[in-house]
């Protein structure tokens, strides 16, 4: 374990069935081969579901395979283990650890991705969402969901806008959550773990502000956003570029203007829903060195459709 107090980056990600664990081990290989300077920074998989995946196959001298055990009040909830992760990760960091790095299994580095990589100069690194979804127009007045996720967070509301990527809406700080950092030293997670067990726990707002699925799916991302903007200096939130965590499960929905044109120009992409291999990849080029290594993975690949 050596390795991992002298590293002040730490990668984290989630294994929840047999068939994440398959995009796990792609991604293990994946940032060893392109992160570059980070490429041998520790890799924590947060395993909920041991019987059935049994990551223990995974572990090396730089990959740690942690067992969850979410509280039982939150445990049935959406995106609930994620939230817990990142607290325990928090927990767990040693003080010299400055980047704690949530990667979604369906992740994919390309280039070494630089800026996860916190500095003295900031706190966390996060991108806006692709899209709105249920985030507020900058205009707009409150509605009931983002008024007690504001409450819950201790503010009545904040004045932070981004602009969605993807159809483009000037809205309320809304960040995405498949891939960003954050600095433990600011108990962000420890934080967002609280206010969503108490959220979660809130029958009144589950029942009538929370109901739908779509709310209920996207409520761990909102908290983080306002805690992210409530917590931290705004001058050491580092907003990443479109490089980074750029929707390719979206690829054909980004605007011609922004759309990549090149997988290799891109730091790291997000792909759920959508195939890597080469051969089925036919809207956007793909040169080496990430297409012959995405060919000699495609047996990988071809696991986890």
């Amino acid at each position: 374990m050596a390795a991992e107090t002298s590293c002040k980056t730490i990668f984290l990600t989630w294994v929840y069935s047999t068939r994440q664990k398959r995009h796990v081990q792609l991604l293990i290989d994946n940032l060893r081969t392109f992160a570059g300077a980070l490429s041998e920074c520790p890799i924590w998989i947060f395993e909920t579901n041991p019987l059935q995946t049994n990551c223990k196959d995974l572990v090396s001298d730089n990959v740690r395979v942690l067992p969850l055990e979410t509280p039982s009040t939150i445990k049935h909830y959406l995106y609930a283990d994620k939230v817990y992760a990142c607290a325990q990760a928090e927990e767990l960091a040693s003080p010299e650890v400055r980047s704690l790095v949530w990667l979604t299994a369906e992740s994919l580095i390309i280039q070494p991705p630089n800026l996860f990589d916190l500095d003295q100069d900031a706190d966390a690194a996060v991108r806006p969402v692709h899209i709105k979804n249920v985030g507020l127009l900058a205009e707009q007045p409150l509605d009931d969901f983002w008024k007690q996720v504001y409450e819950v967070a201790g503010v009545e509301d904040i004045h932070t806008t981004v602009d969605s990527f993807v159809d483009d809406q000037h809205i309320r700080a809304y960040y995405n959550s498949a891939a960003f950092a954050v600095n433990p030293k600011t108990g962000v997670f420890s934080r967002w773990f609280d206010c969503f067990e108490r959220l979660v726990g809130d029958q009144s707002f589950q029942t009538k502000t929370c109901q739908d699925e779509r709310h209920q799916i996207f409520l761990h991302q909102a908290i983080l956003s306002t805690l992210l903007v409530t917590m931290l200096d705004p001058s050491r939130m580092r907003i990443l570029p479109p490089e980074y965590v750029y929707p390719y499960n979206l690829h054909q929905d980004v605007p011609a203007d922004r759309r990549a044109a090149v997988m290799n120009d891109l730091v790291c992409i997000y792909y759920e829903g959508r195939s890597l291999d080469p051969q089925l990849i036919n809207d956007i080029k793909v040169y080496d060195p990430l297409s012959s290594w995405l060919s000699e993975h495609a047996k990988e690949i071809s696991s986890m459709s």
